[in-house]
């Protein structure tokens, strides 16, 4: 059995009276009493652990594509150390070098940006039962999120681009 009590001030202050009433009618009856913010924060249980692991695993998913960014930048950046070398011989700045790795690593942040958010305009009719509080399609997480990845990004591709400022043409010319 159920019942429910509206109140018009604070539920948690009605709880002991409440209390009193059940048990003057049985003193044998168990009662649970919760507010309903209580028996809502019960019942809200499932989704707020799959908000939880979506949340773990878009935070694994970040780093990982931070990880793998990185990695390719700094291969393409060993691989690309003659020709590196070679540019600086012929006079080119650290500031342009460093333009020109940045700019291949952002090429490759925006087209994964382009990609990975087409695919999740699609996929959002299949979260929105998981959603609460904001639409599927919400402006401003999608404006954050992505953001939060060209920054993750930028710095995933400066840490190599700095180090390629670096290379000394003469060993350059010597490398492989």
């Amino acid at each position: 059995m159920t019942a429910f009590v509206k109140t018009s001030g604070d539920a948690e202050s009605v709880l002991p009276v409440v209390r009193r009433e059940v048990e003057s009618l049985d003193k044998n009856m168990p009662a649970r009493i919760l507010t309903m913010k209580d028996a809502l924060s019960f019942v809200l249980i499932p989704q707020r652990l799959a908000a939880i692991l979506l949340s773990v695993f878009s935070l694994l998913a970040l780093a990982l594509a931070t990880v793998g960014l990185y990695a390719v930048m700094a291969y393409s950046v060993s691989k690309r150390t003659r020709e590196i070398g070679i540019r600086m011989a012929l006079g080119a700045q650290r500031s342009d070098v460093l333009k020109l790795i940045l700019r291949q690593g952002m090429l490759l942040t925006f087209i994964g940006l382009v990609v990975g958010l087409g695919a999740s305009i699609a996929l959002t009719r299949f979260f929105a039962g998981l959603l609460y509080g904001i639409s599927p399609t919400d402006l401003t997480t999608f404006a954050a999120i992505t953001i939060l990845q060209v920054v993750v990004a930028l710095v995933a591709t400066y840490i190599p681009a700095r180090r390629a400022t670096k290379v000394d043409p003469l060993h350059a010319l010597k490398y492989e």
